[in-house]
């Protein structure tokens, strides 16, 4: 009973909001790389290089700012090497997208051995600062904390209009679906999918930050799949914002279930409830497999 009243209680619906920040923008940042026709599976990658950064720099320099700067700009960097790979050399983009997921696991781990001279976590510091302006409003405060849920909000409606309202959104949706015809408009085709990259890039690493200044620490599996999950949740809303939001949205309510039955001491063995949200990712994808079509030139190199 304990737990049903905790399910329904507004406190857990706010949860459900908040856990959605990083699920939207990591879908966000690969239905961007994909509209460009680049298919970007290192998501997961991103998502832990920049949650590293920006950990590494806060804790070394003492400036949540400083570090918010440079894990964006690392992000950046590594966008413009995948570019590089998918765009300019025409490497499988796939495989490309797995190398990167495997180099940022490898580069975090090691320098994290060298520098905190530790396997597992950072050191603890400041996260990103609380906004209090919806404070005193109840179940808005605790969802609009942070200056990265807002933004996360906003961003249903922007990455809606940049897409489907603007002269770059259609140029870049035409990249995804017929780039040759695109380019016989005079469209610069390659410029475009870089384009779609770096924003992924940036997406991407809002999402690290969030999950790295909410636990006020960087710790090594913290990224936990939420990349991969957040590539479903992008199949699944059929690479249109507002239907990317709703798939997210139900994603973060079986990661609070998770949270839930954990904290209520259920007799369900702990692994089980831990594999909830990987479970429900795989089945979901099952039942919209053929359903969806995403851009056609989606993974085609240019």
């Amino acid at each position: 009973m304990d737990l049903i009243s905790s399910i329904v209680s507004l406190t857990f619906i706010a949860q459900v909001i908040r856990l959605m920040t990083p699920f939207y923008l990591g879908a966000s940042a690969a239905n961007f790389s994909e509209r460009g026709g680049v298919i970007n599976i290192s998501i997961e990658g991103f998502m832990n290089l920049s949650a590293f950064s920006f950990a590494v720099f806060s804790i070394a320099t003492g400036s949540i700012l400083l570090g918010f700067i440079m894990a964006i700009a690392i992000n950046l960097l590594f966008s413009l090497l995948f570019a590089y790979f998918t765009v300019k050399l025409k490497l499988d983009q796939i495989v490309t997208g797995v190398g990167f997921n495997l180099l940022s696991a490898g580069i975090t781990k090691f320098l994290m051995v060298y520098i905190f001279k530790s396997s597992s976590n950072t050191e603890r510091f400041e996260g990103l600062p609380d906004l209090n302006f919806f404070e005193s409003i109840p179940i808005l405060g605790s969802i609009f904390s942070d200056y990265i849920t807002i933004f996360t909000f906003a961003l249903i409606f922007i990455s809606g209009f940049v897409l489907f309202k603007t002269r770059f959104g259609l140029r870049l949706r035409s990249a995804g679906e017929n780039p040759w015809a695109a380019e016989s408009l005079g469209v610069n085709v390659r410029k475009y999918k870089v384009y779609g990259i770096l924003i992924s890039g940036f997406l991407s690493a809002l999402a690290g930050m969030w999950l790295a200044s909410n636990q006020n620490s960087y710790s090594d599996g913290m990224i936990a799949g939420r990349g991969y999950i957040a590539l479903a949740a992008m199949i699944i809303g059929k690479w249109k914002p507002v239907n990317i939001f709703f798939a997210c949205l139900m994603f973060s309510a079986f990661e609070a279930l998770e949270i839930s039955l954990q904290v209520s001491g259920t007799d369900i063995p702990a692994q089980l409830i831990q594999m909830l949200p990987y479970l429900i990712t795989v089945l979901v994808l099952i039942g919209f497999i053929g359903k969806t079509r995403p851009p056609a030139a989606d993974g085609v190199p240019y």
